[in-house]
């Protein structure tokens, strides 16, 4: 019946609907066929409003599948890969910021849900008892706050939605954004989110809310989530039920909007019709008895469920979708994985004493500390130096062997153990740059950031090749379409910050002299934060 009536509806594809709801005469003998696609956590609420709307309506069959909104998208932008075998007639999208960027006019909100920070109820009396207050500050990782782990009155995961996939992910990284601020620090504290976001980023909320259920991983878990998923979750019984706490400084309202996408004329004014009638009052009753906020935000759900607050939040009111679209846009530079070779020097200058033991050990140290900070997608090799360069690990993933059973991150890891300076050997630095570039360049992953990292002592001996023949030859090789990164920490003092300089800015990259292992969390966010402004960095 469904196939005729679609056939029936493409025949009269130039017929204007004239008459809506189940008073008037329809100017066609069948109802328009219209397929709606919401997104999964609204889409149970959106059916049964579809339910009630066709028994009423004679003009119109409304259909609604369950659709992630990013399949939406692609499809609507007319991308290839990925998208849905029909485009739709209307679209429910979980935020505006969807239907922004595929530039969809015609929209109208339906419903709302504040998002809130999800966690046990008994981890929620222990925050209390630690005085750890809900906050966005709390999105950010310990590295921001110079340590690799949280203390004991922390969470020590804070899980975000994946913004490519969900609403709530895309209105966090905004919060993110906007409680930094701007400038270099605010970026490298921007980076620092992304990266431990994109290790734990999920692709829905209900999957998130089961692993806060989970308690054979994480101890301390928050999840951010709209309300109505913490409303739902809670219908099923729970001896320590998740309870949804809002942020301090106040939190953002998921904005669940209807969009007419139809290109047909007939279907298009029937979306639309349906669209009006979902802001009616018999629509909004169905939204609120599915643990949504009215259209408006002004009514809260009609049944109150456990561990969810009756009073409204306290909005972020001056988060524009200006800031959405900028915090998306950070994202989708910082998020992607990273492909790097590290060039480790081990020439006699790396035996050279510092404050805190010898420039090599100082330096596998902050190695040690760095490996950590890099998430399972990233792929990750390294050469030594001297007087010539050994290479040890070839770049792949760290999660892999590169033969046998050992993966890569342990085998990085023994390195920076057992490496030593070679006594009597001098720094051929310049040589083993170029060599490591044009490696990385032959090595060149898509959808990856790549990147050459120099640890060393800051100075080159000579015997290899000039200064001048280097940043001629980066100059000429590097291709801005392709672009490898080459970062340098330099250890100690004597560095040769001038020719380093010039290495570092053939290729947009950064240079960091740095005394002490801890200093390196730093680096690393410093040097990944330049993907905000590449390629148009300043030298650093």
């Amino acid at each position: 019946m469904l196939a005729g009536l679609a056939v029936v509806a493409g025949a009269s594809a130039t017929v204007v609907l004239l008459v809506r709801g189940g008073g008037g005469q329809c100017p066609t003998r069948e109802p328009v066929l219209v397929s709606v696609a919401a997104a999964v956590d609204v889409a149970p609420a959106v059916m049964e409003a579809a339910r009630q709307y066709n028994e009423i309506n004679r003009c119109a069959l409304v259909q609604v599948t369950e659709q992630p909104p990013a399949t939406v998208l692609r499809t609507l932008l007319g991308e290839r890969a990925g998208v849905l075998p029909v485009r739709p007639d209307a679209w429910i999208a979980d935020s505006s910021a969807w239907l922004r960027r595929a530039a969809v006019q015609r929209r109208t909100v339906v419903a709302t849900s504040p998002l809130v920070f999800a966690t046990r109820s008994s981890l929620a009396d222990k925050f209390a008892v630690g005085r750890t207050e809900m906050n966005w500050r709390m999105v950010f990782p310990a590295t921001v706050r110079g340590r690799v782990q949280p203390n004991e009155n922390e969470p020590d995961v804070v899980r975000v939605p994946d913004p490519s996939l969900a609403g709530a992910g895309i209105a966090t990284v905004a919060a993110a954004r906007d409680v930094v601020g701007t400038g270099p620090d605010a970026d490298k504290s921007l980076t620092a989110f992304v990266r431990w976001a994109q290790a734990g980023a999920a692709p829905d909320y209900r999957s998130m809310l089961a692993a806060v259920d989970d308690r054979t991983f994480w101890r301390r878990p928050v999840v951010i989530v709209p309300e109505q998923s913490v409303w739902e979750h809670n219908r099923r019984p729970s001896p320590d039920p998740v309870v949804a706490l809002h942020p301090r400084e106040g939190t953002i309202n998921l904005d669940y909007s209807y969009a007419v996408t139809a290109t047909d004329r007939a279907v298009a004014e029937a979306a639309g019709a349906f669209g009006d009638w979902l802001r009616g009052p018999v629509a909004q009753g169905v939204f609120r008895r599915a643990g949504f906020r009215s259209a408006d935000g002004s009514q809260g759900p009609i049944s109150p469920a456990t561990g969810v607050p009756t009073q409204a939040p306290k909005i972020r009111q001056e988060i524009s979708p200006e800031d959405i679209d900028e915090g998306l846009r950070a994202w989708s530079r910082l998020a992607p994985p990273t492909n790097m070779l590290v060039l480790a020097e081990t020439s006699r200058h790396m035996a050279e004493r510092l404050k805190d033991g010898t420039r090599l050990s100082v330096a596998l140290a902050a190695a040690r500390l760095g490996l950590q900070l890099f998430p399972d997608s990233t792929h990750m090799g390294m050469w030594e130096f001297a007087e010539r360069t050994r290479p040890r690990v070839t770049v792949g993933p760290i999660t892999e062997p590169e033969t046998g059973q050992v993966i890569r991150r342990s085998t990085l890891a023994q390195l920076a153990t057992d490496l030593r300076a070679r006594e009597g050997e001098d720094s051929h630095l310049y040589r083993a740059v170029l060599d490591g570039f044009r490696e990385m360049t032959e090595r060149y992953a898509e959808d990856m950031n790549n990147a050459l990292l120099v640890v060393t002592s800051g100075r080159d001996d000579g015997g290899g090749i000039g200064l001048r023949e280097l940043t001629d030859r980066l100059r000429e090789e590097w291709d801005p379409d392709r672009p490898v990164q080459i970062i340098v920490v330099a250890f100690g003092d004597g560095v040769d910050r001038d020719a380093l300089g010039q290495i570092t800015a053939a290729t947009n990259g950064s240079l960091h002299v740095a005394q002490r292992p801890e200093e390196i969390i730093d680096v690393f966010l410093s040097a990944l934060a330049r993907r905000l402004c590449h390629p148009t960095c300043g030298s650093t």
